[in-house]
């Protein structure tokens, strides 16, 4: 096994652990996990070898590498079309509020009609 095979299969590990750490219900230190997290950061550092399996498979790995990475490439493994749809559909939503006729009075409110 050479070198960048150590390397991944040593970062597989450790991205195991940290999504193990992430998912946790019971508390754990957050030494261990900044560790984790630092020794990780580290692996995912080193130039020419081929994160994307490793990415496409760990959530928490991503999220490490696009912010170590961000500089260079900023939001670059976002999924922007989900983004987009996302941004349309809230764009939608306060347009089809503001059509909506406004009712200053709030539901069950007294209103100023006086007496029935």
């Amino acid at each position: 096994m050479n070198a960048s095979q150590c390397t991944v299969q040593s970062a597989l590990l450790l991205t195991q652990l940290l999504e193990r750490l992430e998912a946790s219900r019971q508390p754990f230190d957050a030494g261990q996990y900044r560790l984790v997290v630092e020794r990780l950061s580290s692996l995912l550092a080193q130039p020419g070898i081929d994160w994307q399996p490793l990415l496409a498979r760990s959530a928490a790995a991503a999220a490490l590498y696009e912010n170590l990475h961000y500089a260079e490439a900023g939001l670059c493994r976002r999924d922007l079309d989900a983004a987009m749809r996302a941004e349309m559909a809230a764009r939608d939503a306060i347009e089809a509020a503001r059509r909506q006729p406004f009712d200053h009075a709030a539901p069950g409110a007294p209103t100023d009609r006086g007496p029935p």
